[in-house]
């Protein structure tokens, strides 16, 4: 397998060295490169940070910056960051308000994050993501995993948080947005660990896996490559079926690629889910469109729906500035 890099032992030390360095305006990096830490912090602010592996880009730390994170920890590939990571993280960034942990629901995350909150010595709650409606009950993971709608409850806290909201309310409302948000994705072509080199799964030319995770885990069943209309419509099916929405919700979609994905593929998708929701009699008012929660370079999308109320769109409309997600500023 063709790679850009130079050994698979500092894929992300060098990762995060240009990445830092071409955001040096946004952010910084922490010692040892253990976290990635907004360059101006907000006194009195709740600080707000996320973590996980890498490989996800530009999941978590493209969203360091204003109106979004305080700071980022990023684990080894797929691996999760450890619990010092986020310790000295909130060190750093805790201006006395607390910090709150947005944390997607995969068992290493879990522990780390539970154990970085026990030791930080500081004020913590806790937002757990699992908007993923492929899995309910699953081995590889605590139940439903937390996917591309991580961003959207990173974004909507992370407006909130500018406002001065307080901790609690800030659990509150991330809590309430992830139980208004649900995905499902379906991959083409599996994505390939560096330091594997190789597939992490597999997939014949005339197939695809219906309900992927973001690590390549298996989702509800393999099946026979269909149409885009066809997988808009099963993965939308699941969704709306989950949040059992009534004719004229108000949605965000998110139409979210995996890395390998152009997206000429991706708006053909997004006109797809579109029809599909016009056709329930659900207005879809806000977009986002593109590689934003990947899994390395495996070829699939993911889709995923926000209930928006005037609270939602206001968060979600306010200033961000971001490496990755930049309006209103």
């Amino acid at each position: 397998m063709k790679m850009l890099i130079n050994s698979t032992e500092t894929v992300l030390e060098e990762s995060l060295d240009g990445f830092a360095a071409a955001h040096t305006d946004i952010l910084l990096l922490g010692a040892e490169r253990k976290f990635v830490r907004r360059r101006a912090l907000k006194p009195g602010k709740v600080a707000l940070i996320s973590g996980g592996g890498s490989g996800h880009e530009p999941l978590h730390a493209g969203y360091v910056g204003l109106g979004m994170l305080d700071a980022a920890c990023p684990g080894q590939v797929f691996t999760s960051p450890t619990p010092d990571q986020m310790v000295e993280a909130a060190e750093a960034v805790d201006t006395g308000a607390g910090v709150l942990f947005i944390v997607k629901n995969y068992e290493g995350d879990l522990m780390n994050f539970t154990m970085a909150a026990e030791m930080a010595g500081r004020e913590v709650a806790s937002v757990v993501t699992d908007d993923d409606v492929a899995v309910e009950n699953s081995t590889y993971t605590t139940g439903r995993r937390g996917v591309a709608g991580t961003l959207i409850v990173e974004k909507m806290v992370g407006a909130a948080a500018e406002t001065g909201m307080p901790l609690s309310a800030l659990k509150a409302l991330g809590d309430d947005v992830n139980r208004c948000t649900r995905s499902m994705g379906v991959a083409l072509m599996p994505c390939t660990v560096p330091a594997a080199g190789r597939p992490n799964f597999t997939l014949a030319d005339d197939e695809m896996e219906m309900g992927v995770g973001i690590h390549g885990e298996p989702g509800r069943r393999r099946v026979p490559l269909a149409p885009a209309d066809a997988i808009a419509d099963e993965l939308l099916g699941a969704i709306l079926k989950d949040l059992a929405l009534k004719q004229g919700s108000e949605v965000l979609l998110l139409v979210n690629g995996f890395g390998a994905t152009p997206l000429i593929q991706l708006y053909l998708m997004v006109n797809s889910a579109k029809r599909i929701l016009d056709g329930a009699g659900i207005r879809a008012t806000r977009f986002l469109t593109g590689s934003y929660v990947t899994a390395l370079d495996m070829a699939g999308a993911s889709v995923t729906i926000s209930v928006l109320d005037d609270r939602a769109k206001a968060l979600w409309d306010a200033p961000v500035h971001t490496a990755a997600l930049r309006w209103g500023t």
